[in-house]
């Protein structure tokens, strides 16, 4: 039997270079891609700060309101996006991810362009590495209670139906026939889905930031049922952030 064909990864030119960049760690390749909000007044204020050697900050990817894609480092270099954090139980996710920042002050909804332009640059990435849809996550998901980018005017059912990334579904959570939902162990199914091991108190925000962004009030049987579709169809293991 013959090795699999490798992913053809174009090098992608490089608008404006940031010195903050590395080597992936023990030989890490990108199984992520995690989106950003700046929360900084414009995109050119955001380029200064990733491109500053003394701010030791970057991303690989960096998209303006009108739709302009900055490339600032190389896909196959670590850029310093992520921080403390981790999804499906690993950690150093800058080594094992593509960040992209969207120059959005986290207040404001996302210009139409900038979203197409964002749809661009993840087709690409999702080919490039062969990544699947639920590889595609928010600083939110991996750094629950100390990230709250890319925020809940971000639009994640959009990008999931244009199979960039996922959105739970009540009638798959139970019978597909009379939509009856399932729910199951909130914060087991998020771990099975990739979310970090932590509380219930921490994972609920971060879970409705996402998936519920204007719901309120406790862990109630939506989240649960939720929680559930996403542990059974998008499992960590089944692919996305493995190795």
């Amino acid at each position: 039997m013959g090795s699999a064909p490798v992913p053809h990864r174009a090098a992608v030119t490089l608008t404006h270079p940031s010195p903050n960049f590395g080597d992936r760690r023990d030989g890490l390749q990108p199984t992520l891609v995690v989106i950003h909000y700046t929360a900084m007044a414009s995109c050119a204020e955001a380029l200064e700060r990733l491109c500053d050697p003394l701010a030791e900050v970057s991303a690989h990817y960096l998209i303006d309101s009108d739709g302009t894609v900055l490339s600032l480092v190389a896909e196959q270099d670590r850029a310093w996006h992520a921080g403390a954090g981790e999804w499906g139980g690993r950690g150093d996710v800058n080594s094992r991810s593509i960040g992209v920042e969207l120059a959005n002050r986290g207040d404001a909804p996302f210009a139409a362009p900038q979203m197409a332009a964002l749809e661009q640059v993840l087709q690409g990435v999702l080919e490039r590495w062969s990544l699947p849809p639920q590889a595609v996550i928010g600083h939110s998901d991996m750094a629950p209670g100390r990230k709250g980018d890319p925020g809940p005017r971000f639009d994640w059912r959009r990008l999931a139906l244009g199979g960039l990334s996922v959105w739970p579904d009540l009638a798959q959570s139970g019978d597909a026939q009379n939509g009856d939902a399932q729910p199951g162990d909130f914060r087991a199914d998020l771990m099975a889905f990739g979310y970090p091991d932590l509380p219930v108190e921490v994972l609920l925000p971060a879970f409705r930031l996402r998936f519920r962004p204007w719901a309120i009030g406790p862990l109630d049987e939506t989240d649960r049922a939720l929680a559930a579709d996403l542990a059974r169809r998008f499992p960590i293991d089944a692919g996305g952030a493995q190795a």
